[in-house]
């Protein structure tokens, strides 16, 4: 995920969920089979490497269609009312649940089950996938939260180029130690975050809550603990940071599209960071890896990324399945994904050939099973809606008053429970 972006929200729909574990029964087709699919511009680059494998190896062929994100939603709703999906369509891990309640996704439950390395599936986005003990998708990309430190940065303020903070506590003092000795001159700050984002915090601070054993919601997704210890020590360490100056000048106002856009010109010290920026940065550039912690240590991570499943009004289930169960297959998360770096959708795979060539690959996998998605079907219009109360909260809780957050943290709740 570069960015949980605010998205419309979803209109109801009354399309009918098929029924029964295979689902799809149809006549089978006669010579090679072509299906669509439909995928979000984030994640064009993945979604565009595995159908070219697919149709290079395969007699069946699948016809990719990638639409602006920001038009996602919409798009999607509107095919589904007119009954006019296609045989298979990509989403944000977020906004699943929302399909799933609403039938748009066939039940593959059955299908998934003759699958060997079920089991081994990225965890949160099957659990968000799932619906009353029904599955209906499988990982498509994956794309995690992470810290990023460059080791020149950490050298030249005195610290030790190979140890990244293993506490946010620990961030805390290497940004503060690089902004003191380094940021004289304006261009290098100590961190960085997007302050005027809400993904961007839920991506990147959530994460120090998991690690400490702390949550952000019930596990309905119906009542905010954004007011508890846990979320509030974590929010008191970053806006330490940016009263004393740390976070660099913009922070405050940064809403989301330029919040990773420093850190590889060489002016951050250490940050929360996509984990699929890293094979976008410059070659030259020596930078280090390591999980989110929570104030005194753990580790996790925010499962971000899309996932697919075959539409409910799809007549071409099993040809949508032998496409969509090969993306999960060996050949094509080593082959295809891991051979680009990107994070695997099987967490038994997550050290192989490629991934044993850079180790911070090895461990952006391993925090697959370790980090969570949070589950929430008015996740888009409480935390990503720029006008949603999540906003309002962080950024009383870090720039403003933060005696507000208990006032705040009720309408969460209740926007949660609308």
């Amino acid at each position: 995920m570069r960015r949980l972006a605010g998205i419309a929200t979803l209109a109801l729909l009354t399309l009918t969920a098929a029924c029964g574990g295979g689902g799809g029964a149809q006549e089978p087709a006669e010579g090679p089979v072509t299906i669509t699919m439909w995928t979000r511009a984030a994640t064009q680059a993945q979604s565009e490497r595995l159908v070219e494998a697919y149709n290079k190896s395969h007699k069946n062929q699948v016809k990719l269609t990638v639409i602006p994100t920001d038009n996602y939603q919409p798009r999607i709703a509107a095919a589904a009312g007119a009954k006019q999906l296609p045989d298979l369509f990509a989403a944000d891990v977020i906004f699943v649940p929302n399909y799933t309640s609403q039938g748009l996704y066939l039940d593959v439950t059955d299908r998934i089950a003759t699958l060997p390395y079920k089991d081994s599936l990225a965890p949160s986005h099957m659990r968000l996938g799932t619906l009353d003990g029904r599955q209906y998708t499988l990982p498509h990309t994956l794309d995690l939260s992470v810290w990023f430190w460059n080791k020149d940065l950490y050298e030249k303020a005195g610290l030790d180029p190979e140890q990244g903070p293993k506490t946010l506590k620990e961030l805390a003092e290497h940004a503060t130690a690089i902004d003191e000795k380094l940021g004289k001159d304006g261009k290098v700050h100590g961190t960085f975050f997007g302050g005027n984002c809400g993904g961007c915090y839920v991506f990147t601070f959530w994460p120090s809550v998991w690690a400490a054993g702390g949550q952000v919601m019930d596990e309905q997704g119906t009542t905010s603990l954004n007011d508890q210890k846990a979320m509030t020590d974590v929010f008191a360490i970053w806006r330490g940071l940016y009263d004393k100056g740390v976070t660099g000048p913009t922070a405050k106002e940064e809403q989301g599209p330029t919040w990773t856009g420093f850190f590889p010109k060489g002016e951050i010290g250490v940050m929360p960071m996509p984990s699929t920026t890293l094979g976008l940065m410059p070659a030259d550039m020596k930078i280090g890896v390591a999980p989110i912690a929570g104030p005194d240590g753990g580790e996790s991570t925010f499962v971000g990324g899309d996932s697919v499943g075959v539409s409910a009004t799809t007549k071409n289930a099993d040809a949508a399945w032998e496409f969509l169960s090969w993306t999960v297959s060996d050949e094509a998360q080593v082959e295809v994904m891991a051979k680009n770096k990107d994070v695997l959708a099987r967490t038994d795979l997550a050290e192989n050939k490629y991934s044993a060539e850079d180790p911070r690959v090895v461990l952006i996998n391993s925090l697959v099973a370790k980090g969570q998605t949070p589950y929430a079907l008015r996740f888009g219009q409480t935390y990503n809606d720029p006008q949603g109360p999540w906003l309002r909260l962080a950024r009383e809780a870090v720039f403003g008053d933060a005696a507000k957050v208990g006032e705040l943290n009720a309408q969460i709740t209740k926007s949660l429970q609308q």
